[in-house]
């Protein structure tokens, strides 16, 4: 009996280990085996940059949050964040990985291949002067054509290797609408000259005891939007921590009729990302925005001064979104982070076109405007809503499991693995955790060895 246990949970566990071993090294032979996607890379670097994703309109450029690795930790490796632009024809038409993180990706108005991107580098201990950390966070443009990169604007955040700006909107010129993380605030500078013109502090409304942790992560401000509400001048602020996407009128301050969500009230926002003003000549006044940790994009239509609900879109393999843009042709471009995607979706829910870059923050079609700027509403296209069969508590085992857990731990586990472990290698992974120590233990029982707690510690022949 104790040799036919043995046998079992020795094979159990060497077939554990083989599908997490085979599962590692199909990706290292598909190039995807880090998050971060070096098969761009190594495509872009080997100058095989013809099709690597489908056709579609114009330009699409992404950047993505990484936090991979390539290459031995300690002997060269580097963080892989990118900067990719597909060709029309989904070819590699730009390519840029020298930046610790990109984030917000806007076009330049009046051009057909510049954008202008927000970055951040983890500096050196030397570049920080009396900190030990810091970081630069910054504004950069660049011709997707020529390559020719201008520096626009940045700041250093000392004391934190965090990136603390996730989004800047330029309103004209000179002057540009950042998202300050770190102070808690949103601020209008003249990147010329340095001076900050306009400045809203998060703590002149909220209570501290609210959102996230005080003062370290309180209101992880991470995007911004100039807008105009009732003819006025306005800025709209996603709060993420507090699970709101607030306005903020440029002369009378906080408009609190006009709030989108409320601190903790998880069936409206949970911590979303990257909302989008659909205007009342398009349709609106419309919010489309990616509801990260409920892992879907929702649009709300402004109906007798409150939100409505007015379309909701998701799938099964859909995780972390951070970015969804509505399109001039009723289309939505949607970034999932987890999912390690970027696709597009047609006015049936239809996805028409996909292209899978490693852990994506932001993504803009050019040609099209600004984020959802030539796009109409839900409301107004007649949008019909899709959720996964898993959301009604259908699918297969493990949709049904995933749909009954809290969409924070479901996000927080798909942040954390590799992105090559799949529902195989997940389940090896827990076999292995469980089998392994198990056959360790019999092996020791049925052994002549014992371990002695003397000291020294020793191990000894019965």
């Amino acid at each position: 009996m104790g040799n036919r246990r043995r046998v079992t949970l020795g094979v159990l566990t060497l077939l554990a280990a083989a599908v997490l071993a085979g599962g590692f090294a199909s990706a290292q032979f598909a190039g995807d085996s880090v998050r971060g996607d070096p098969s761009v890379e190594q495509a872009f670097r080997s100058g095989d940059t013809g099709q690597v994703v489908g056709e579609r309109d114009n330009i699409t450029i992404v950047g993505t949050d990484s936090t991979a690795f390539v290459g031995d930790e300690g002997s060269g490796a580097r963080q892989l964040a990118e900067l990719v632009a597909f060709a029309p024809d989904g070819s590699i038409y730009y390519y840029d990985n020298t930046h610790t993180r990109y984030w917000d990706v806007d076009p330049v108005e009046g051009t057909n291949a510049t954008v202008e991107y927000v970055y951040a580098d983890h500096l050196t201990p030397e570049d920080c002067g009396s900190e030990s950390v810091c970081t630069r966070n910054g504004v950069e443009r660049v011709n997707l054509t020529t390559g020719e990169t201008t520096h626009v604007y940045s700041r250093i955040t000392p004391g934190k290797h965090s990136t603390r700006w996730h989004d800047v909107d330029r309103i004209d010129d000179e002057r540009l609408l950042v998202a300050d993380i770190d102070r808690d605030r949103t601020y209008i500078v003249n990147a010329t000259t340095g001076i900050v013109e306009w400045e809203w502090d998060a703590q002149s409304q909220f209570d501290p005891e609210s959102g996230g942790p005080y003062p370290d992560d309180w209101t992880h401000i991470n995007d911004v939007e100039a807008v105009e509400i009732d003819g006025r001048e306005a800025v709209m602020v996603s709060i993420r921590n507090h699970d709101q996407v607030a306005f903020i009128d440029l002369e009378r301050g906080y408009m609190e009729d006009w709030t989108l969500g409320a601190d903790d009230d998880h069936s409206v926002l949970y911590e979303q990302h990257n909302p989008d003003f659909i205007p009342a000549e398009r349709g609106g006044p419309a919010v489309l925005v990616a509801d990260s940790e409920r892992g879907r994009v929702v649009e709300y239509q402004r109906v007798d001064g409150g939100w409505e609900r007015s379309w909701v879109w998701a799938d099964q393999r859909m995780t972390w979104p951070r970015d969804a843009d509505r399109l001039p042709n009723g289309h939505t471009l949607i970034t999932d982070s987890n999912g390690d995607r970027v696709f597009e979706i047609d006015q049936e829910g239809e996805i028409v076109w996909t292209a899978d870059v490693g852990f994506p923050y932001e993504s803009e079609r050019l040609g099209t405007g600004d984020e959802s700027e030539g796009g109409e509403s839900a409301d107004s296209l007649g949008l019909e809503s899709n959720e996964p069969p898993a959301a009604s508590g259908e699918g297969d085992l493990i949709s049904r499991l995933a749909a009954n857990l809290p969409p924070s731990v479901v996000n927080a586990i798909a942040y954390v693995l590799p992105p090559w472990m799949g529902i195989p290698e997940i389940l090896a992974a827990l076999t292995l955790l469980v089998v392994a120590p198990w056959w360790l233990l019999v092996e020791y029982r049925l052994s002549s060895y014992r371990l002695s707690l003397r000291t020294p510690f020793t191990l000894g022949r019965r």
